[in-house]
């Protein structure tokens, strides 16, 4: 059993712990208004759920997911995730998050822009790329023919083998994007962003295999 630390807690990070919950995996969530305001999500998630101060969620974590908006990235606890291996689940979005240079000149992936907050931490892009609905709905057991696929980017194979790990527990199996750098191919836009899984008009997606997941990859421009 992975103890998984929450920072944001909005539709992808409930999402990932609902499904965590039922893979029997422990999670504490945070959110920037305060544990006390995550009680009802709690309360519903049941007794190997937990809510904190993001600090403390952190250091809870084996695994850490980051899910909060890319501006919010310099008020990450950096301490606490320090040797920690860290989902990064963002997405750059100008129009929420304002504009950022490094991220508008293509000169640093978001997930390198993350690690420039918490250097000391493991960062792996994963989960960015599928609608929330769709990443509860295709959830599948490990032997299903129909079990569906998630990229991830990372430089470090111990924090990807852990990631790995993790997703194949909650229910998709996983492609290896390459590093960091690369994890623009899995960003909104891109071919593997959404696509794959079906429109979001339907709820339940479509499960997505391998070969179709390393394609859309494979066909991304930036």
């Amino acid at each position: 059993m992975t103890t998984v630390g929450f920072i944001g807690s909005g539709s992808i990070g409930s999402t990932i712990a609902r499904l965590a919950i039922e893979a029997g995996h422990r999670i504490v969530l945070s959110n920037s208004r305060g544990p006390e305001t995550l009680a009802d999500t709690v309360a519903e998630l049941g007794p190997r759920a937990s809510a904190a101060p993001s600090g403390e969620a952190a250091a809870a974590g084996d695994i850490v997911v980051v899910t909060v908006p890319v501006k919010a990235f310099p008020n990450l606890p950096a301490a606490p995730l320090a040797g920690k291996t860290v989902i990064d689940t963002c997405n750059y979005g100008p129009e929420r998050d304002g504009h950022i240079p490094e991220l508008d000149s293509k000169s640093l992936t978001s997930s390198e822009l993350l690690l420039g907050y918490i250097p000391d931490a493991m960062v792996v892009k994963a989960f960015n790329n599928i609608f929330f609905k769709h990443l509860l709905s295709l959830a599948r057991p490990a032997e299903a023919a129909d079990r569906s696929y998630l990229p991830i980017a990372g430089d470090s194979a111990p924090a990807k083998a852990a990631v790995t790990e993790f997703i194949e527990s909650i229910g998709y199996s996983v492609v290896d994007a390459g590093p960091l750098a690369d994890s623009w191919q899995q960003a909104t836009g891109t071919p593997v962003w959404g696509t794959p899984y079906g429109p979001f008009s339907n709820q339940k997606g479509q499960p997505a295999g391998e070969d179709a997941i390393r394609a859309a990859l494979a066909a991304a421009t930036r």
